[in-house]
């Protein structure tokens, strides 16, 4: 079948996770700074077999752009040029961030590992996958 990757995209890191080769469980991949996002995926999708980005899209309570929107759909737009076979999904993120957070307080994760930003962005990313994988068709 192939994996879905997800991507929560941010200004400094961007959290990713991937699905198993089923598309049954997402776990988070890793996080890698911004400036390599693109590498780093050109890297990876050599050696593994991705039939979906699921990107975090951002917007606001009321459905307004936020300040982040713009670099996502850059970001949207360098992967359509860049990986033209693969299909790109979007999925709303808001309180992802709040959620990650209550999942690591839930999973026992100590305080001075929860202030580990990359770490939450990635459990965002797992988050923002398996919220597409339970709702899609």
């Amino acid at each position: 079948m192939g994996r879905l990757l997800a991507i929560d995209y941010g200004l400094k890191r961007v959290g990713l996770a991937v699905s198993d080769s089923l598309q049954i469980i997402a776990n988070g991949l890793t996080t890698v700074k911004t400036d390599t996002l693109l590498d780093f995926l050109k890297e990876y999708t050599s050696q593994e077999k991705v039939v979906g980005f699921v990107v975090g899209y951002p917007t606001n309570l009321d459905d307004t752009p936020t300040d982040l929107t713009q670099a996502v759909e850059k970001l949207i737009q360098q992967l359509h040029k860049l990986f033209p076979d693969i299909p790109i999904h979007q999925v709303d993120e808001r309180f992802t961030s709040k959620m990650a957070m209550q999942s690591l307080i839930q999973s026992g994760v100590k305080k001075k590992a929860r202030r580990n930003k990359a770490l939450l962005d990635e459990v965002s990313a797992t988050l923002i996958l398996q919220d597409f994988m339970y709702n899609r068709d």
